[in-house]
């Protein structure tokens, strides 16, 4: 890698260490979700504790915490591999945030931020998969593990040239879910309830 493409990868780390859930709960006077719900700061455990909108802005945030840098890399010309290093910088950011004592979410919106730049086809399949797995099942942890396992072959299929990198990002993924794939072999792991907890 190149010496711009290592700075690039630490302002991505830095930028996906900005941990929205844990803001915007701030700002909206939600409880903390890393004390509340699932204890994780992403997406699904606000949409638990605070509601459809608070969710919604966490998972853009962390969408595009991912979707920029590489994008903007793209446009600034790095290989493959530096941009799936950059990829890879935004979502350990997410997962091990410097500005939060290095205790983050899953990553799941950030790298799907962070893969959806490769192609529509991506995109889509991506999302499709965990939206089929999540309806079937009820389990976002499930559906994320499933979704990250697949979007490697997709990549293969739309864009070959970026399925090692891709799969790197997805390889961090299927790690950071390893406690609630436990869970799920043991029967152990909660249903998503689509009600706002008291």
């Amino acid at each position: 890698m190149s010496q711009f493409a290592l700075c690039y990868m630490l302002a991505a780390y830095l930028l996906g260490s900005i941990s929205s859930a844990i803001l915007i709960c701030r700002m909206a006077g939600l409880p903390d979700p890393r004390e509340n719900g699932s204890g994780n700061p992403g997406a699904t455990n606000v949409l638990r504790i605070g509601g459809r909108w608070a969710a919604l802005a966490v998972f853009v945030f962390d969408a595009l915490k991912g979707a920029l840098p590489v994008w903007i890399g793209y446009r600034l010309g790095l290989t493959q591999f530096e941009l799936g290093m950059v990829a890879l910088g935004a979502c350990l950011g997410h997962i091990f945030p410097i500005f939060f004592k290095f205790k983050g979410g899953k990553g799941v919106a950030t790298a799907f931020g962070a893969i959806a730049p490769i192609a529509w086809g991506v995109t889509g399949t991506m999302l499709g998969t965990w939206l089929l797995v999540f309806l079937i099942s009820g389990y976002s942890s499930l559906s994320a593990v499933v979704a990250a396992l697949l979007t490697p072959l997709y990549v293969w299929y739309f864009r070959p040239e970026f399925t090692f990198p891709v799969a790197l990002v997805c390889c961090l993924l299927v790690y950071r879910h390893h406690g609630n794939i436990q869970r799920l072999w043991r029967g152990q792991e909660d249903k998503f309830l689509w009600r706002k907890k008291s």
